[in-house]
């Protein structure tokens, strides 16, 4: 009887340390594909950018990639790195130029912009761009309606004035609005600059 005891006690240790054992090895892989994934997310500064989901509404980032008149816009979001701003909840509206109002700009600006060194610059001249709320037309010559100006994301204020059924925004023109799942979009035809 003392035998089997024995042998029943050296049996179930034998299992335990074969299942600590295991687990181990399990938390090790755990804390590996974790570590990796940490890795991952650091290296990436997309944040709700990098969120592929085919099911729900664009949002304003994507609303832009999928737009043929928007491409040197996302180009120059991409290379300021900003993409997180316009994928985030919201609501947010941002005025859109088409690639044609940067074509307008003195020639060599638009590459000279996008480079590295130039990355705060570009992020500064884009967030002119973008405002807190909802603002589509209607909601733009309300805003004009009482004189207000239209507060940014930089912290500057833009006048909105309306002349006839035309809107614009700090002298560009809405020649579109676009409503997305995380706000509006305003198309324009012209880059806001800095006065």
């Amino acid at each position: 009887m003392k035998k089997f005891q024995i042998s029943a006690y050296l049996l179930s240790s034998m299992l335990m340390l074969y299942a600590c054992e295991n687990n181990n090895d399990e938390t090790t892989e755990v804390n590996n594909s974790t570590a990796t994934n940490s890795e991952t997310a650091n290296n990436t500064p997309l944040g709700m950018a990098s969120v592929v989901d085919e099911t729900s509404d664009p949002n304003i980032l994507q609303v832009a990639i999928g737009s043929k008149d928007h491409t040197t816009l996302v180009a120059a979001v991409q290379a300021a790195q900003i993409e997180h701003i316009l994928a985030n909840a919201g609501p947010l509206t941002v005025f859109a130029p088409i690639n044609a109002a940067f074509d307008a700009l003195p020639a060599g600006t638009v590459e000279d912009l996008l480079k590295p060194e130039n990355k705060a610059k570009l992020a500064t001249i884009l967030s002119r761009h973008a405002a807190p709320g909802s603002y589509d037309l209607d909601g733009l010559k309300k805003e004009a309606k009482k004189g207000r100006k239209l507060y940014m994301a930089t912290g500057d204020y833009l006048e909105v004035t309306v002349e006839g059924e035309d809107v614009f925004v700090s002298g560009a023109k809405v020649i579109a609005t676009i409503p997305t799942s995380n706000g509006i979009i305003n198309v324009v035809d012209k880059v806001i600059l800095p006065k």
